[in-house]
């Protein structure tokens, strides 16, 4: 027979409801109850029923992570910080991959929901009013990470998208440079509209405009499309500078216009991207770059949604912190250094 909490309990000498404070993440317990409950369950070979316990108390310590794609450096680093946070609060992590189209997200959705977990964390994925109500209805947090939907309902955490596209505009501007285009995330995500509006109110309060825009989508094959597409023309008629909604599609960018149209980066173009992911650094790629401050998103997300679940209904909250630009060998020196 399998041993349970009352063997345990008998074995250490303790209450049962001892047994399962000492198995309940976040249970206030003294070290040395802890420790003999512990020796006891190692002994007897216990092993607590977590599905159990989330019958009883109506909490399964699970938290739903919904991403849309893992190719971007970005969110496998995002994951896993944001997995060993919640862990170290006493949470499990479950992650659901999803495109970033609504229908696919809802039927995802659906299966978090079915797994009873205790809040979500929407990671560069979209969710729909529907399901947003549906999710309130239910008592079910939701704190969206480097998005922001309109729906009032829902937290979110970002870092500062506006002000960053805005900064990248000011230090292309700085390095001289007079035909500068966008290749932006995808304008159906708030991260891709902001840093685009940011950006091109940066070139207007430079005295510049726009010189060209394509819709790179957060995709890496339509990045490279789009970088054949600017740069294939005349040098006179050319970007001299392009700023890359996120580093992985930049990445894409950089090979396309060295190794395909044998142009040479900074002096023929010069390109920013933005996330500051691990590779932007490696000499191959030397990349300028707008850092997400990444720890503290994290620690926001986690903080807004477990304030959400442990504290009751506290009012959603939406957070922006800002970045920093990272000046690496992708651009020129400023004209005035």
């Amino acid at each position: 027979m399998p041993v349970t909490a009352t063997d345990v309990a008998r074995r250490a000498g303790v209450s049962q409801s001892a047994v399962s404070r000492v198995f309940t993440p976040g249970a206030s317990v003294s070290p040395r109850m802890a420790a003999k409950v512990r020796k006891a369950a190692e002994e007897l070979g216990y092993r607590p029923n977590r599905l159990a316990r989330s019958l009883i108390t109506g909490k399964s310590r699970v938290i739903g992570l919904l991403v849309a794609y893992l190719d971007n450096q970005f969110y496998p680093d995002a994951i896993e910080r944001l997995s060993r946070a919640l862990q170290a609060r006493g949470y499990h992590v479950m992650v659901f991959l999803a495109s970033n189209e609504a229908a696919e997200v809802d039927g995802v959705i659906e299966d978090l929901l079915s797994h009873q977990v205790d809040g979500l964390v929407m990671a560069s994925v979209s969710i729909s009013s529907d399901l947003a109500g549906r999710c309130a209805d239910l008592g079910i947090p939701v704190v969206q990470f480097n998005r922001a939907q309109g729906d009032d309902r829902l937290s979110a955490v970002t870092s500062a998208n506006l002000a960053g596209g805005r900064e990248v505009a000011r230090h292309l501007v700085a390095c001289g440079h007079t035909r500068i285009a966008h290749i932006s995330g995808w304008l159906g995500a708030s991260t891709g509209q902001d840093r685009a509006r940011g950006f091109a109110q940066g070139l207007e309060e430079a005295g510049q405009r726009l010189f060209a825009q394509i819709d790179g989508r957060y995709d890496r094959q339509a990045a490279q499309d789009a970088a054949v597409e600017l740069f294939s023309a005349p040098a006179h008629a050319r970007p001299d500078a392009v700023f890359v909604g996120n580093d992985h599609m930049a990445f894409a960018v950089m090979d396309v216009i060295r190794f395909e149209l044998g142009l040479s980066i900074p002096d023929d173009v010069a390109v920013v991207g933005y996330d500051d992911s691990p590779i932007a650094a490696w000499p191959a790629y030397d990349l300028t770059t707008m850092r997400q401050p990444l720890g503290r998103m994290v620690e926001q997300t986690v903080d807004t949604l477990l304030d959400r679940i442990e504290q009751g209904d506290l009012a959603p909250r939406r957070v922006e912190i800002g970045g920093t630009l990272i000046r690496r060998g992708s651009t020129r020196p400023l004209q005035e250094d």
